[in-house]
């Protein structure tokens, strides 16, 4: 019993060693298992890596590309953006310092000495025509009221150097001085002050109706804003016509306020029509400044709300106006559409006439500050000291100047008055007639 005690406990003994052996091969045989599973670990652990240093390379590339792009788009991107803000700062700078639009469109070669000369001559024959007309309508031998342009002729001087009898204008109540720019001849516009059946509307247009549709004038205005839609429906015609003729729509800050200004403005923009508005801001609308009247400093500001540009120029300078007048008209007849220009002007003499009606809405001092800035004499001394003309020639051209009036005032009184079988006439039109 005691042997097989022994026996059966030698045998478990052996067992037990047998287990443990398998155990531990089992054992040894797990971590080489890990190892082998550690090192392929490692080697897709390296691989990855590898992997990525690839990627980033292939990145690195990619990024380089990117940037070199970009700089290209910044390259181009800066080209265009010059552009955009040159006009801009142009913009900004004309309602700052008007004379720089006027140098925006100058080009080059910049006008003749011929040009140079008939802005002159223009100015100069408005100045003279106005001071005498005002001085007979205030001794009573001019029938009616006149409303003056002196001070504004560079805004007409400039803009009609442009134009041809073929390009049509609306007027204003002041319209005198447009239709000696358009190419108005004295005596027929005295006879017409006058009433006289010489005139350019035989005696029955008289100041504020005057017109003239050889040179393309379709008349001064008595009504405030009732010019604009009459430019627009011309430029709406010519549009029609396919032909390269613009219209101009002369007005003053006062109407600027007019629905009828807003109304045609709007038009002329929806239909990029061949027109040019200039408002002659002369800072007032009658006997109220622009400040009792507009909550705005440009008129040409409202431009945007019509989907045109607006520009300011200094309405003193006549090179100003006849480049920024040039650049706009030239806009118009090239399909452009139309533009908004505001010349910043100053008349010398009251609402009405010279004196006026005594009315004490603006000081001498004010008067005499924009005198000072006058457009006839800054351009002579230009002239002079570019060499176009010397003096004793430019006392030659008023000469001249000064007696074609009297002659024209001569002609004009000489000339018969319209006789009552004429009442009618070239006041209805008759077809066949």
């Amino acid at each position: 019993m005691a042997q097989a005690k022994k026996k059966a406990a030698a045998k478990k003994a052996a067992a037990t060693k047998t287990a443990t052996r398998s155990t531990k091969k089992s054992v040894v045989k797990k971590p080489a298992a890990k190892k082998v599973a550690v090192k392929s670990t490692k080697k897709s652990v390296v691989k990855k890596p590898a992997a990525k240093k690839v990627a980033v390379k292939s990145t690195k590339k990619s990024v380089v590309k990117k940037p070199a792009a970009k700089k290209v788009a910044v390259k181009s991107t800066k080209k265009s953006v010059v552009k955009k803000p040159a006009a801009k700062k142009a913009a900004a700078k004309a309602r700052k310092a008007p004379r720089t639009v006027a140098k925006k469109g100058a080009s080059n070669k910049g006008p003749s000495n011929g040009t140079l000369k008939a802005m002159h001559l223009k100015m100069l024959r408005i100045r003279r025509f106005e001071e005498s007309a005002g001085k007979m309508m205030e001794d009573g031998k001019i029938p009616g009221a006149l409303h003056l342009y002196v001070g504004q002729e560079a805004v007409a001087s400039g803009v009609m150097q442009h134009l041809s009898n073929e390009d049509w204008i609306t007027s204003t109540h002041r319209g005198h001085g447009h239709l000696v720019a358009k190419g108005g001849e004295f005596k027929p516009m005295f006879a017409e002050l006058f009433g006289r059946s010489t005139g350019y509307c035989n005696g029955k247009g008289g100041s504020m109706h005057i017109s003239n549709m050889d040179l393309g004038m379709l008349g001064a205005n008595g009504i405030v804003g009732g010019g604009p839609p009459i430019a627009m429906g011309a430029a709406f015609s010519n549009q029609f016509k396919g032909n390269k003729n613009v219209s101009i729509a002369f007005f003053g800050d006062g109407a600027s306020n007019e629905g009828s200004v807003h109304e045609a403005a709007n038009m002329a923009a929806l239909y990029k029509l061949p027109c040019v508005f200039i408002c002659e801001n002369n800072g007032y609308g009658e006997y109220t400044p622009q400040s009792g009247h507009q909550a705005i400093v440009d008129v040409a500001d409202r431009a945007s709300g019509y989907g045109m540009p607006g520009v300011v120029c200094d309405g003193m300078d006549v090179m100003a106006v006849y480049e920024a007048a040039g650049e706009a008209i030239e806009r118009a007849r090239s399909g452009g559409g139309p533009t908004l220009l505001e010349c910043k002007t100053y008349r010398y003499y009251d609402h009405v006439g010279v004196r006026g009606m005594g009315l004490n809405y603006r000081s001498d001092e004010e008067v005499e500050a924009w005198k000072k800035k006058d457009a006839i004499n800054s351009f002579e001394k230009r002239l002079i000291q570019l060499g176009v003309v010397s003096r004793k020639q430019l006392d030659g051209i008023h000469a001249a100047v000064d007696k074609d009036i009297e002659e024209a005032i001569e002609f004009a009184n000489d000339s018969p008055y319209p006789t009552p079988d004429e009442l009618l006439e070239n006041v209805y039109y008759l077809k066949g007639a």
